[in-house]
């Protein structure tokens, strides 16, 4: 089993920063994808970049140039840094561990950004 811990959440005014952080822990294959989704109220969770653990990422359209995602892998740790943020990306934000057919959810963290 693998639990994964959001963290770096919060009010934000438009145009500005922040860095989430998630950390996985349990049984932690080194051969893994993280990633961040986000659920914004009366909409579904999408997909907001996601990292493999040799490096390769994807991004949604929506925050390319904007969001930049990294990971530790001595640590277990990815980063969500995310800079110029406009009130759309206003959402909670959860973090993904996945391997294969396997997935671990976060609580998810609140992001809210306001005009």
């Amino acid at each position: 089993q693998v639990q994964v811990v959001e963290s770096g959440g919060g009010l934000v005014q438009a145009g500005g920063s922040l860095r989430l952080s998630c950390t996985a822990s349990g049984i932690i294959f080194s051969i893994n994808t993280l990633g961040w989704y986000r659920q914004a109220p009366g909409k579904q969770r999408e997909l907001v970049a996601r990292i493999t653990s040799s490096g390769s990422t994807d991004y949604a359209d929506s925050v390319k140039g904007r969001f930049t995602i990294s990971r530790d892998n001595a640590k277990n740790t990815v980063y969500l840094q995310m800079n110029i943020l406009e009130p759309e990306d206003t959402a909670v934000y959860y973090c993904n561990y996945q391997r294969n057919w396997y997935n671990s959810w976060g609580q998810g963290t609140q992001v809210t950004v306001s005009s």
